[in-house]
């Protein structure tokens, strides 16, 4: 038959079990409070007054239970799941503290009270410590295969063990407006896949050079890289809605050359056309310098349709500029490009106090095939513009 109290007897019967702990009388306070949770299931701090009790007493496993206990009510409490993972440490259950650790470390509160900041810091310790153990036991399992793996399949199994041990996360595609399904989703796709950047990177220098003339001629037109009607919806881009601080020199624009920059770049623009772009009625080809101000942040955000990817060849970078998409951080590098899928979260940052110049352009996802391509063209120039660029 269950034992059902009022509030006023559970709330004695608390009250009482602390004063025999704040006595010392351990073995009544552990009574009373396990007959507490027993009619009181439903409170969490009799739980963990509980399982602190278990503690003292050496118990391990009954104060292991009395945080289950905890759990239960509140699966993602950060006091319950760090006594849980101190109680496990204790108990030289040293992997599975590793491990519940990081589950209480992804619990932090924005404040942590004074006498938690040591056991904190020990978290984080102990946690890294597994973290490093688990990385050595996985790369210890994948060298027996690393060597009948392609660089590309050894990018992904690296990236696989860093899922594992939750260094980084799943991300995945989520475009603000066209999503073709089935498509291949990877932050940074393989440059193997696209023999062009070769001979993309090897006229870095003749690109930069027609960028500098190109500034320098008077009539490149710099506008703001974001540019929204103020009555339309901002979401990722209100902080840089007509902003200066992130500005773009168009050569192409939504399909349409842009002739008084253009015509300074030509060898930059022979090497888009054989790049073959998408090409859709008002949308696309798309290809422009971007300037990115000092000490200016781009937050993070999503791109328009997964059905493009886009090219970032780095002219001028100084130091302390530096690009994320999903879970990979890297440096942009002068010459060296990379394509990536910019319907996945990025960001980018230039925290130098020099100028940042990128060339960006957009080209189809090599999922596509050729068939499908001129059909999603076709789709997309028939859809409503929607008041975003195509970039």
């Amino acid at each position: 038959m269950t034992d059902v109290r009022s509030a006023e007897q559970t709330e004695s019967l608390e009250a009482e079990a602390d004063r025999a702990a704040a006595s010392g009388d351990r073995a009544a306070a552990r009574r009373m409070l396990e007959e507490l949770t027993a009619a009181a299931p439903d409170r969490i701090e009799p739980w963990l007054k509980l399982a602190a009790i278990c503690r003292a007493q050496s118990d391990l496993t009954a104060a292991l239970g009395a945080v289950s206990g905890a759990l239960r009510l509140d699966p993602l409490g950060f006091m319950p799941l760090l006594l849980k993972a101190s109680l496990l440490d204790a108990a030289g259950r040293i992997d599975e503290a590793g491990e519940a650790y990081g589950h209480a470390i992804a619990q932090r509160p924005d404040e942590l009270p004074p006498h938690l900041v040591g056991p904190f810091e020990r978290a984080e310790r102990l946690h890294a410590a597994y973290v490093e153990r688990m990385e050595a036991g996985l790369a210890r399992a994948a060298g027996a295969f690393e060597v009948r793996l392609s660089p590309p399949e050894r990018r992904r199994l690296a990236r696989f063990a860093s899922n594992i041990v939750r260094r980084t996360r799943p991300f995945h595609s989520e475009p603000s407006h066209f999503h073709y399904p089935g498509l291949v989703e990877r932050e940074f796709h393989d440059p193997e896949d696209f023999p062009w950047l070769a001979k993309l990177e090897a006229a870095t220098a003749a690109i930069r050079d027609e960028f500098e003339r190109l500034m320098a001629s008077e009539r490149a037109e710099l506008v703001p890289y974001i540019q929204y009607s103020e009555d339309q919806p901002l979401r990722q881009w209100k902080g840089l809605n007509w902003n200066e601080a992130w500005t773009a020199v168009h050569l192409i624009q939504n399909g349409v050359s842009i002739a008084a920059n253009a015509r300074h770049c030509p060898r930059t623009m022979e090497l888009l056309g054989r790049i073959g772009q998408p090409r859709i009625t008002g949308r696309s080809p798309n290809a422009m310098f971007s300037l990115l101000a000092p000490g200016t942040r781009i937050p993070p955000h999503t791109g328009v349709a997964n059905t493009r990817l886009v090219c970032h060849l780095p002219l001028i970078v100084p130091d302390d500029c530096w690009f994320r998409v999903g879970a990979v951080t890297r440096r942009w590098e002068p010459g060296r490009a990379f394509v990536f899928d910019d319907t996945i979260e990025h960001e980018a940052a230039n925290d130098s106090d020099r100028l940042r110049v990128v060339l960006i352009f957009d080209l189809w996802h090599p999922g596509l095939s050729p068939a499908e391509r001129e059909a999603v063209g076709a789709l997309m120039a028939g859809a409503a513009a929607g008041g975003e660029s195509a970039l």
